[in-house]
C-alpha cells in the first residue's frame, strides 16, 4: 500500500489545497475547505479484457460525420429532452429535489426498455425498490437489482452480468477503495464519476447517475461533475402539485431547448403529451383576474393560465407577490400601467400566480399578465375565449414575440376565438381560424378589454 496523503478540498467547487484556509480563492466561499486523506494506488478502475486503442490524429474532413444510433427509451417526453434517445457510452446525470421522482422516473423507464438493466442502489433496499416497481404497471424479466455502493463491487457484477444500460442512485453514495474520504466528499464523487466514465466510454454503454442537489438547487458535490458527464438533467416541480417538468442545462448530443412534462400518479408518472390542456383551468363560472398566455417551451407552445389578485393594502406598505413570473418583471409592468395607462396601483396589494406550479420567464405572457391584472383591478371578467401574446416595454408598447404562428396555431388547435398581439407581428399566412387582433400600447389593450 502506497503513502497515504492529505489534501484539503473546498466543498462547494472541488478546488484543492495544500493547507486549510478560510475561504476559497475559486468561488469566493467561506468555511467550505475541508481535509480528506486521499490513498492513491496503483490498481485498475474499471478492467476490461479488450486492450484499449490508442488514438491518433485524424483529418477532420476524414471523420464520419453520420448520426449517432441512439437507444429507443420508449418515453417520448425522456426522448425529446435527450434529443432523440440514449446516445451509446453517454452519461447522464439526473438531479432534482428529494421526494420529486428521480428514482421512480429511472426505475420506470429501467421497466419499460427491452433491454438488460443494472439498477444500483446505495440508498434502498431491494425490498423498497420491489415496493415501488409493484406500483409501476411496467414489468421487465430483464431489470436486475443491486444493492451496493462500492464500486469495485459494481464492476464485479458488471463483468458477469454484461447489461447494455447502467443505472446508479445516486453518485453521492458510491464509494471506491482507492480514495479514504467518506461517500459524497468531493475526491469520491470525483473519482467514482471517473471510473464510470471510463467505463461508459470502453463499453458504450449508457450510464444513468442520479445526484442530490444542495438547498440553492445546484448538483451536490464539486462543480466540476457537471462538466465531467454527458448530459445534465434536471426534475423540477412542487411536491404540493402533480406535475414535474425535466429540462436538459446542458447535453452534448441535442439540445437543451426541450422539456418534458409528467404527471405524478399513484402508479407512477405519466408522460404529458398536451400541457397546454391541463395547465387551462377547467372552471365554467366567470371570474375576474384570470388570462391565458401562449409561451414557448424549447420548440413546443404551451397555454397557461394567469391569476391576479388586485386588492387595497391593509397594511402601509403594498405587497407583491408572484409564483412562477419574476418579481421585479411583475414590479416593472406594474409602474408601465400607473405611469403610462394612468391606473393607480401603487396604493394595492398585487398577487401574481402561473397555475400547475411551472416557471415561465418568456417576456411572450407580459400582455396577459397585464390583462389579468387590469381584470382583477376593475373586478371584470375577461371572455373565455381569448389569449394573449406579447412582450410590453418600458414605454407601454406591444412588443411582437418569436414564433408567432406557432402560438397562434396552439390557440387556435384549443378552440380559442381571438388572441391578441402586438400590431408591429408580421405574418408569413393570413388564414388562420381565430381572430388576431393587433394592438401597439397597453392603452389600447385596456380600452379593447373594459369597454
Amino acid at each position: 500500500m502506497s503513502k497515504l496523503k492529505t489534501s484539503f478540498f473546498c466543498q462547494n467547487c472541488g478546488t484543492s489545497y495544500s493547507k486549510w484556509q478560510g475561504q476559497c480563492h475559486a468561488c469566493k466561499s467561506w468555511n467550505t475547505i475541508v481535509e480528506e486523506i486521499v490513498q492513491k494506488e496503483d490498481k485498475k478502475t474499471w478492467s476490461t479484457s479488450a486492450s484499449k486503442a490508442v488514438s491518433k490524429p485524424v483529418i477532420i474532413k476524414e471523420i464520419d460525420a453520420a448520426e449517432e444510433h441512439r437507444l429507443d427509451t420508449f418515453d417520448q417526453e425522456l426522448n425529446r429532452v435527450l434529443g432523440g434517445g440514449l446516445v451509446p457510452g453517454c452519461l447522464t446525470l439526473l438531479g432534482g429535489e428529494p421526494g420529486i421522482g428521480k428514482s421512480t422516473l429511472l426505475l420506470q423507464i429501467a421497466l419499460k426498455l427491452p433491454y438488460k438493466i443494472l439498477y444500483v442502489s446505495g440508498e434502498e433496499s431491494e425490498k423498497q425498490i420491489k415496493l415501488r416497481a409493484d406500483r409501476i404497471s411496467y414489468k421487465n424479466d430483464n431489470c436486475f437489482i443491486l444493492t451496493e455502493n462500492k464500486t469495485q463491487n459494481i464492476f464485479k457484477h458488471i463483468e458477469d452480468l454484461q447489461p447494455e444500460i447502467l443505472i446508479i442512485d445516486s453518485i453521492q453514495t458510491l464509494q471506491t477503495d482507492y480514495i479514504e474520504s467518506s461517500a459524497g466528499s468531493v475526491s469520491q464523487i470525483r473519482e467514482c464519476t471517473s471510473e464510470l466514465i471510463k467505463f461508459a466510454k470502453e463499453t458504450n454503454t449508457p450510464v444513468f447517475l442520479i445526484g442530490h442537489i444542495t438547498k440553492d438547487g445546484s448538483i451536490a458535490g464539486p462543480k466540476i461533475l457537471e462538466h465531467m458527464v454527458d448530459t445534465v438533467l434536471q426534475f423540477e416541480g412542487d411536491r404540493n402539485h402533480v406535475y414535474r417538468i425535466l429540462r436538459a442545462h446542458k447535453n452534448r448530443f441535442g439540445s437543451t431547448a426541450e422539456i418534458g412534462i409528467y404527471e405524478m400518479l399513484s402508479n407512477g408518472l405519466r408522460e404529458v403529451s398536451n400541457p397546454s390542456e391541463i395547465l387551462l383551468s377547467a372552471s365554467d363560472e366567470d371570474l375576474s383576474g384570470t388570462a391565458i398566455a401562449t409561451t414557448i417551451e424549447g420548440i413546443r407552445p404551451l397555454l397557461v393560465e394567469i391569476q391576479a389578485l388586485v386588492s387595497t393594502a391593509v397594511y402601509g406598505t403594498p405587497q407583491r407577490s408572484t409564483t412562477g413570473y419574476p418579481a421585479k418583471r411583475l414590479n416593472m409592468i406594474l409602474a408601465v400601467l400607473e405611469k403610462r395607462a394612468g391606473f393607480k396601483l401603487g396604493a394595492k396589494d398585487v398577487f401574481l400566480n402561473i397555475t400547475g406550479g411551472i416557471q415561465i420567464e418568456d417576456p411572450a405572457i407580459d400582455l396577459a399578465v397585464v390583462a389579468a391584472i387590469l381584470s382583477s383591478n376593475e373586478d371584470l371578467a375577461l371572455p373565455k375565449k381569448i389569449c394573449f401574446a406579447g412582450e410590453v416595454g418600458l414605454t407601454g408598447e406591444i412588443r411582437p414575440v418569436s414564433k408567432i404562428e406557432q402560438r397562434i396555431s396552439e390557440a387556435e388547435k384549443l378552440g380559442f376565438e381571438k388572441i391578441y398581439v402586438s400590431k408591429h407581428i408580421k405574418l408569413s399566412k393570413n388564414n388562420f381560424g381565430i381572430k388576431i387582433i393587433q394592438v401597439g400600447k397597453i392603452e389600447d389593450l385596456a380600452s379593447e378589454l373594459l369597454r
